[in-house]
């Protein structure tokens, strides 16, 4: 063989090469991009069915909180909020407003045993907290979802299919939950 032979099934193996990479890189960021499709949806899922239990809870509370008007109101308003934000930054804020305001519900509820002690109230109570939990497991499958597809636009070499095809970072969906960063205080005395 001589050399130019050499030197063109080199170039051709190092093009083939590239073109293998450029295809599993590709497939790579596509996965990647339907896994966080995925998960959003299934965030939207969870947080529809939040919106759904919470005027159940609303409503259940109004017998015995009749003069708590400002706080359902303001339940029914962040609700309202938080079914309307279409964008991630808008809907992390307008979650974390409802998040807030069923917070300061709950303490309210807290003065009503006899609302606590009702089984339709309790009930609801229970599918709102096991929803709150699937929130935050979806909220946390979407999350690494996202950063797996950042991590795969950033760094080299995929970072240049990325670029190729138009692949750009996922947005993060950050929750404030009512005391999550409070640091607990221990009092052994």
């Amino acid at each position: 063989m001589s050399s130019g032979t050499i030197f063109f099934i080199v170039v051709a193996g190092i093009v083939i090469l590239a073109g293998i990479y450029l295809v599993i890189a590709y497939n790579s960021l596509v996965a990647l991009r339907n896994q966080i499709e995925n998960a959003w949806s299934q965030i939207e899922v969870q947080l529809k069915r939040r919106h759904d239990l919470i005027p159940n809870l609303v409503e259940t509370a109004k017998g015995y909180m009749g003069h708590e008007r400002q706080t359902f109101e303001a339940v029914t308003q962040a609700r309202a909020k938080a079914a309307g934000a279409k964008t991630i930054p808008a809907i992390s804020q307008a979650e974390t407003m409802l998040s807030e305001a069923l917070s300061r519900f709950m303490a309210i509820v807290e003065n009503y045993p006899e609302l606590k002690a009702n089984q339709n109230f309790l009930a609801v109570h229970e599918e709102l907290a096991s929803t709150e939990n699937r929130i935050a497991f979806a909220r946390q499958a979407y999350n690494d979802s996202v950063l797996f597809l950042n991590n795969k636009v950033q760094m080299f070499p995929s970072n240049i299919v990325a670029g190729m095809f138009n692949f750009t970072q996922g947005e993060f969906f950050e929750l404030e939950v009512p005391g999550d960063r409070a640091v607990p205080k221990v009092n052994f005395g």
